[in-house]
């Protein structure tokens, strides 16, 4: 698949713009009345046999340079003016943005934060847990839109009303409730409220103990089917039903696990593994342990943490994983990520595709998707998967930050700085999502703006190679060589390298400054990890300028060019 139907359509929106289409059809209509009088003409007045093939020559002349004139001019009150040409970013299509303004769906629901109500405050991972689980469960119905973890968890301990939160996501119903445990007891309410009318439809409470935490997962959700009037297929029926994880204890620490994953830090991580650890002793080997595991482990690759160790580990499990479930989304997420880095995006896309068929809906899936498809340049796949994510996750920085990548790729650098600070103002502390947004300044000329931010950056808690790579491009817009050699470690090195998407960044501000030969050595280095973002590399990216008219840069991108169009998605 390519992006050819989309160049189609902002052609044919530009011979509209220019009133081509318009003088085609006039001179179409006129020629044809032209040619049905020439012969009546011929025989009325005497005039030689030729005539009427002569008219119908001069008419078949007249009409490429017609069509020139209207292109390239203009009649209208004001006379005949030349047809000014509109920027890329007026031509694009605008980028995809989640329209809040229509009607929510009727089968939508938002599942809030279900309210920690224990004695012990480090309960919060279970009141959490038991939300993720019914979100997992409803995510199952396909007749049924449910907002993501990630967008509903910004709801926790928020004293917005249900209609006002609704209204937010652009959901109907809305599903909260409380956690009580102490020791195996638990006490758990739940209530299905619809957000149009502010009425509740449906309400339970459980005093149970832990063991048949199960049972009731499954209660809650079979209840909002049934108050929703879903029919369920037989898969359906089965994935409500199931269990990945049917022990107590080890569902308990896989969601303690789930828990520390999320919140990104290298001793976080740590806290993961050892939980993870510990459900796979209680249930030996298990499909879903394996992928997260898997996954866990590739986030410390992601943040520049030891990376060749658990690149290794990352492959490993995710491997078990698929030995067990091949279908495993999880699995082939974490696989498509590991090929990403090995330079076989092929296999990449893949194993996205398996996981995406197998989890549709996935917001981490969309997201990572989507970005595979960035850096092989096909952007229209990659605006598919951004606007899938934000019907299921609206309220994510990361996909705010995606959209403003998307803008990138099209050249339109206000909008990218418009939904990167949405992003930003959403997470200010997540580094990646500050690395976007101070890019995003640079390539609207808003360098000064760039270097206050990534000052502010340099004073955050969370350090990782994402703000080291914002400190770069600090210097780079400062000219500052010297310091850009100070920043450049050996651990730096070693992560930029292996990161195609970093690597290209770094060829283009090495461009920016002037520096061809490093530029060229980071530019060779990100296409041959597997960055064939033929379009963004060849025309659109301005920091690529000053070695675009390079003969070294038109030969590398005829192999690109080559590997873009052959590339299977």
């Amino acid at each position: 698949m390519s992006d050819k139907p989309n160049k189609l359509s902002k052609f044919w929106r530009e011979l509209k713009r220019r009133k081509v289409v318009g003088v085609i059809i006039v001179y179409a209509t006129t020629a044809f009345i032209l040619m049905q009088l020439a012969p009546l003409l011929e025989d009325s007045l005497n005039l030689p046999l030729w005539f009427d093939t002569l008219v119908t020559i001069l008419l078949i002349i007249g009409f490429p340079i017609a069509v020139i004139f209207s292109w390239v001019f203009d009649v209208s009150s004001k006379g005949i003016q030349k047809t000014e040409s509109k920027e890329p970013e007026d031509l694009s299509e605008k980028s995809p943005t989640l329209s809040l303004n229509t009607a929510a769906p009727d089968k939508s629901i938002i599942v809030l934060p279900f309210e920690n109500m224990s004695p012990e405050p480090d309960q919060e991972y279970f009141s959490d847990g038991l939300t993720e689980e019914i979100i997992t469960d409803l995510s199952h119905v396909h007749d049924l839109l449910v907002i993501s973890r990630s967008s509903a968890m910004t709801f926790k301990g928020s004293k917005q009303t249900i209609k006002k939160i609704a209204n937010k996501v652009n959901v109907r119903y809305a599903l909260e409730g409380s956690v009580r445990k102490s020791e195996n007891n638990l006490r758990i309410t739940a209530q299905l409220i619809d957000a149009r009318s502010d009425t509740h439809i449906w309400a339970e409470k459980y005093n149970e103990r832990m063991e048949n935490i199960f049972e009731i997962q499954e209660n809650v959700s079979r209840s909002i089917v049934d108050a929703l009037k879903l029919w369920l297929t037989p898969e359906e029926e089965r994935s409500l039903a199931d269990r990945p994880i049917d022990n107590i204890y080890a569902n308990d620490c896989y969601h303690k696990a789930k828990y520390e994953i999320l919140r990104f830090s290298e001793e976080s991580l740590e806290r993961a593994l050892v939980s993870l650890q510990t459900s796979l002793d209680l249930v030996g080997e298990n499909p879903q342990l394996y992928a997260v595991m898997g996954y866990a482990h590739f986030q410390y690759v992601n943040a520049g943490i030891k990376q060749e160790e658990h690149f290794e580990i990352a492959v490993d499990y995710a491997n078990k994983a698929l030995k067990l479930d091949p279908e495993s989304a999880e699995a082939n997420l974490t696989l498509a990520l590991v090929s990403l880095i090995n330079g076989n995006l092929q296999n990449g896309i893949s194993h996205i595709n398996i996981a995406l068929s197998n989890n549709p809906n996935d917001p981490d899936i969309l997201f990572w998707g989507a970005w595979i498809y960035f850096q092989v340049g096909k952007n229209s796949l990659m605006t598919q998967l951004v606007e899938r994510a934000l019907r299921v996750d609206p309220l994510n920085a990361m996909i705010f930050m995606t959209l403003g990548a998307i803008d990138y790729l099209e050249g339109r650098y206000k909008m990218t700085v418009e939904n990167c600070l949405k992003a930003y103002n959403m997470q200010p502390d997540n580094p990646m999502v500050a690395w976007w947004y101070v890019m995003s300044l640079a390539y609207d000329g808003k360098n000064q703006d760039a270097i206050s931010i990534v000052d502010k950056c340099l004073k955050s808690p969370i350090q990782n190679i994402m703000t080291q790579l914002s400190h770069f491009l600090k210097l780079t817009l400062q000219g500052d060589l010297d310091g850009i050699s100070q920043l450049l470690t050996e651990d730096f090195l070693a992560t930029a390298r292996r990161d195609l998407q970093m690597s290209y960044h770094i060829a283009t501000w090495y461009s920016y400054m002037g520096q061809i030969e490093s530029a060229f050595e980071w530019l060779d280095n990100a296409v041959n990890r597997g960055f064939i973002n033929y379009p963004l590399m060849n025309k659109v990216d301005p920091f690529l300028k000053n070695i675009r008219g390079k003969p070294r840069f038109k030969k590398l991108m005829k192999r690109v060019k080559k590997e873009w169009e052959n590339i299977e998605v």
